[in-house]
């Protein structure tokens, strides 16, 4: 789905312009843009010390030259956010490089852990926070064009973990209901009308 495939909002039904993603109005009657993703410095607790060791060593043997690893926590998680010159190898295409950097780090983290494991998300650059206000904006639209049209629409194939932001994003809306369809890597989010 592109965003071509959209209506401009102003061509929108005000009925469906003006609510929010659980389908009601804001007070005012306006649309609010998404405001902005805060960033949430923490003083990273002791058990979080030998993720961020384990990360450092991980990107000094991938070769990420200078890279700085801060802790930040937010509401969906702990998140390493690392900083440097030249991150884009380590985001890869369409952030799949990030996605398995996250995935061998925290079955490294955990492995022989029984009871009490933690995971992290790593993030580069803020690439994983705007690719996320993204998917959240194109749920949003994706939904209006679901209601307008009263038929299921297809997102494009993502990773899992976006998957799973797009159905977040719709899962307390009275209107629609999110499934995911499809085998990986080629596994899309359908939104149906209720």
């Amino acid at each position: 789905m592109f965003e071509d495939d959209i209506e401009p909002e102003d061509q929108q039904p005000s009925a469906i312009r003006d609510r929010d993603s659980r389908g009601r109005r804001p007070p005012n009657g306006r649309r609010t843009s998404a405001a902005p993703r805060k960033r949430t410095k923490a003083v990273m607790p002791d058990e979080a010390k030998p993720a961020h060791d384990l990360l450092e060593e991980i990107l000094g043997k991938m070769g990420v030259p200078h890279a700085e690893i801060e802790y930040l926590a937010r509401p969906e998680g702990e998140y390493f956010e690392v900083t440097g010159p030249d991150l884009a190898m380590l985001i890869g295409r369409h952030g799949n490089t990030l996605e398995a950097l996250n995935l061998v780090f925290n079955n490294i983290l955990n492995a022989g852990v029984k009871t009490n494991r933690r995971y992290y998300t790593i993030d580069a650059e803020g690439y994983r926070a705007r690719r996320a206000d993204q998917l959240k904006n194109l749920a949003l639209m994706t939904l209006e064009r679901c209601i307008r049209e009263k038929t299921p629409q297809k997102l494009e194939p993502m990773l899992p973990s976006e998957r799973k932001i797009v159905h977040i994003a719709l899962a307390e809306n009275t209107f629609v209901r999110t499934e995911s369809e499809g085998v990986e890597p080629e596994r899309r989010v359908v939104i149906f009308p209720k």
